[in-house]
């Protein structure tokens, strides 16, 4: 059996907490609440990257960089998706000028 990643691990265990007890589960309790919350809390996580960010203190930004992945994986969760989705696209990606990959995107 080959290793997961820990994002693989993480989007499996999201996964699997989706029909969990919401009293017992945080992962659960978001993912019941509905997008509104996971946004929310999205938004919240940003935020804190971004003072981290300011502040300049290497492990806090990657504490709340965590934080902010963490709660993205439960966004793609409640839409179905899982971070091979997002691993996919940015292979896909790889090795394209950003301003190539930009203007592939816009639609008429």
């Amino acid at each position: 059996m080959t290793q997961l990643t820990i994002l693989h691990r993480l989007s499996e265990t999201i996964e699997a907490r989706k029909k969990a007890d919401a009293g017992n589960s945080y992962v659960a309790s978001l993912l019941q609440s509905g997008q509104d919350k996971i946004l929310k809390k999205i938004a919240e996580e940003s935020a804190e990257t971004l003072m981290a960010s300011k502040d300049g203190d290497a492990q806090h930004i990657v504490r709340e960089t965590a934080d902010l992945w963490f709660h993205c994986l439960i966004l793609l969760a409640h839409h179905g998706l899982t971070s091979e989705d997002v691993l996919k696209e940015l292979e896909k990606r790889e090795g394209l000028s950003g301003v190539v990959e930009k203007a592939s995107r816009k639609t008429g």
